[in-house]
């Protein structure tokens, strides 16, 4: 009899270690499932912050667009005038040349000449209201960016590059240079 019940404790035994066999492969499969989704949600989390850095970037490119958009209604409005402007340049030129060689001999001479000093003060006064600036550098240093040297004269009597003559006036448009001064500097 201690045969058949050491042969049972065997048989139990074995049983028993079946099932604690199956039973850590259960408990094993729960650990995998943790894994696998522990993978996923890290997968998922950089799928999120990656949808989050494009989002950024996305509202980041769409406001640059929107400043660079209004810069560029902001300047068509402020240099529409440029080309138009440059046009009328000629006109004024004709009116100083007019002022400088009129000869204020007779009556006549005279109530033109004034009536052409009258009209050119009206065009400069139109011209400032749109922010158009002439530039007559007499007796200024030279600057390049705004004069043009047509030629350079021995002078002692003032400093080197200085403008000794305007030949021709130049004219600005909300700071923007629309022609350049004509002008002789002193070498």
């Amino acid at each position: 009899m201690t045969n058949d019940a050491e042969n049972n404790d065997i048989e139990n035994q074995e049983v028993s270690d079946e099932q604690a066999g199956q039973g850590a492969s259960t408990a094993l499969e729960p650990l995998g499932e943790v894994e696998e989704l522990r993978v996923e949600l890290e997968q998922a989390q950089l799928d999120l912050a990656e949808a989050k850095d494009q989002m950024v970037r996305a509202v980041a490119e769409a406001q640059n667009a929107r400043r660079r958009a209004e810069k560029d209604v902001s300047n068509a409005r402020k240099y529409a005038l440029e080309n138009f402007s440059r046009e009328l340049l000629p006109v004024i030129d004709s009116l100083e040349r007019a002022l400088d060689n009129a000869d204020a001999g007779s009556d006549a001479a005279g109530s033109v000449t004034e009536g052409v000093a009258l009209t050119h003060k009206n065009f400069l006064d139109v011209l400032e209201r749109f922010q158009m600036e002439q530039l007559n550098p007499l007796s200024e240093p030279f600057d390049p960016e705004f004069h043009e040297a047509i030629s350079m004269v021995e002078n002692p009597d003032v400093e080197p590059n200085t403008v000794l003559d305007v030949v021709q006036k130049g004219y600005t448009l909300n700071g923007r240079l629309i022609r350049a001064a004509m002008v002789v500097v002193s070498r």
